[in-house]
């Protein structure tokens, strides 16, 4: 589920920020936003970039300052309050982050990546309850996506709740058959359970459709142990 939140930040957001690789473009990025809010300083587009840079740079307090100065102004702007969640979170902020992913969720019910924050969060306060009941309803909102079954598969696995796992692992595979971590998961559960030969058949399913056989000769060891 982390690296599915790690990620959604970019997807909410619809500011104009072009995204960069390397470390030396994103500082490079923040010079230039910089030099341009000292000329237009309550610019929304701007503040919610040098959000979104900062947390590519781990600056987790400057872009939690950018989005208070967009709330300041618009306290329903959905990526300031994102934005704002996930940098709580990677400052272990917990229950600031819940704050903010629950006010986005009222206001965008269905909005995926919101949900999926929300679902996290509620994890590292051990909520998991809390956070089954949000992937739950993500399940039905967007019910062809890969990504809600995986979330919902890797909760599932952590509650020890194997067979239902395993039951959503497989929808997430049939979705994304080419998704390694979702195999590797599947494995993990079929190998603690000693069913190896569907642990094989999985990684060979993987293998077919698209997943280098190389990045899995560790699993395949395992199911001839």
């Amino acid at each position: 589920m982390k690296q599915v939140i790690l990620l959604a930040f970019a997807i909410l957001s619809g500011t104009i920020c072009t995204y960069s690789q390397t470390m030396k473009e994103w500082r490079d990025s923040l010079d230039v936003i910089n030099k341009q809010l000292a000329n237009n300083p309550s610019s929304t587009d701007l503040l919610l970039c040098k959000a979104a840079v900062n947390l590519q740079l781990l600056n987790w307090d400057d872009a939690i300052d950018a989005c208070r100065k967009v709330l300041d102004n618009d306290n329903s702007n959905l990526s300031a309050l994102f934005y704002r969640a996930y940098a709580n979170n990677s400052l272990r902020r917990y229950d600031l982050a819940k704050n903010d992913y629950e006010r986005l969720v009222s206001m965008a019910p269905d909005n995926l990546e919101a949900r999926l924050g929300l679902a996290y969060t509620y994890v590292k306060l051990e909520r998991q309850r809390d956070a089954l009941d949000q992937l739950n309803n993500l399940v039905e909102m967007h019910p062809d996506s890969s990504i809600v079954y995986a979330a919902r598969a890797e909760l599932e696995k952590d509650m020890e709740q194997y067979d239902i796992a395993l039951f959503d692992f497989d929808e997430a595979l049939k979705r994304d058959p080419a998704n390694r971590e979702c195999t590797i998961s599947k494995v993990e559960i079929l190998l603690m359970r000693n069913r190896r030969r569907e642990a094989k058949e999985a990684l060979d399913k993987a293998v077919s459709s698209g997943v280098p056989r190389g990045l899995l000769l560790e699993w395949y060891d395992k199911c001839k142990e």
